[in-house]
């Protein structure tokens, strides 16, 4: 959950007039900053691992408390807007701290320096940014369960597995289908520096490979129950189908379509291993 394309592009405002924004296109601009599309994948993962994580029943209101801390994080960057960033990430801090738990605001600071210090001055540096910037966005159900149990245990690092291993199709799609972009931005993808695509199509099977089984692990450690455990099977067979393609064709359009496999696959993996458990 790292890159928006939006990222890719800068505003050159030398000798250009500043233009009078309502209040309501402003608002429009913070809101974007937020990267609203992201956020929701965040908050959707950070919500199983709470009920992943529950004994029981869910407790709702402490649900609804964590979920509104981690959306405040969100994917927000401060450099883009420095004060505004500052004021989420500490309104977030405060509230997971006061309302679920101390390790849950813990984990988020941890994402939001993970971020900050170490992914964003790395991408145009090297193309192992995307390895150091999937650590911290493996990280919310991790950071579900924590608001749940106020620990985290093995199923919990399972859980950041899947989301970890999940990331590299994801982004080396996106990365293909945006590498002209990239590369202009001075972002160092695997696809600007490697463009003949061999090496991003052998990484993105690979990691769709290790994913399958590692995928299924929860049905294996009880978590989750054999409903879970075919839908896992199957959910992975068809996303390696979809990442073989893309690996062979080196297309845009497999990549694209890669890309929508991927965004698919997460929600419905997490959805029947939330409702199965």
């Amino acid at each position: 959950m790292k890159t928006d394309t939006m990222e890719l592009h800068s505003t050159l405002a030398s000798e250009a007039v500043v233009p009078a924004f309502s209040l309501r296109e402003k608002v429009s601009a913070y809101l974007e900053l937020t990267k609203p599309r992201i956020t929701f994948l965040i908050v959707l993962t950070s919500a199983a691992g709470f009920c992943l994580g529950s004994r029981g029943a869910v407790d709702y209101l402490l649900l609804t408390h964590a979920l509104i801390g981690i959306a405040l994080l969100g994917r927000l960057l401060p450099f883009e807007a420095l004060w505004f960033g500052l004021a989420l990430t500490l309104t977030a801090e405060v509230y997971l701290a006061s309302f679920v738990n101390l390790l849950t605001a813990a984990l988020g600071l941890t994402i939001i320096a993970g971020y900050l210090l170490l992914y964003t001055p790395l991408k145009t540096r090297t193309t192992l940014s995307t390895v150091v910037g999937a650590f911290p966005g493996a990280m919310p159900p991790l950071i579900g369960w924590a608001a749940a149990r106020g620990q985290v245990g093995i199923a919990a690092w399972v859980l950041f597995a899947i989301l970890f291993l999940w990331q590299f199709p994801h982004f080396l799609a996106i990365a293909w289908m945006y590498r002209e972009d990239y590369g202009r931005a001075g972002i160092r993808m695997l696809p600007v520096v490697e463009p003949e695509g061999r090496v991003t199509g052998q990484q993105i099977v690979a990691f769709t490979i290790m994913l399958i089984p590692v995928s299924l692990l929860p049905a294996v450690m009880g978590i989750s129950g054999r409903v879970y455990l075919v839908a896992a099977i199957v959910l992975g067979l068809l996303f390696l189908v979809s990442s073989v393609r893309a690996a062979l064709s080196k297309s845009n359009q497999h990549a694209r379509q890669l890309l929508l496999a991927s965004v698919l696959y997460l929600p419905l993996l997490f959805g029947v291993m939330v409702l199965n458990r």
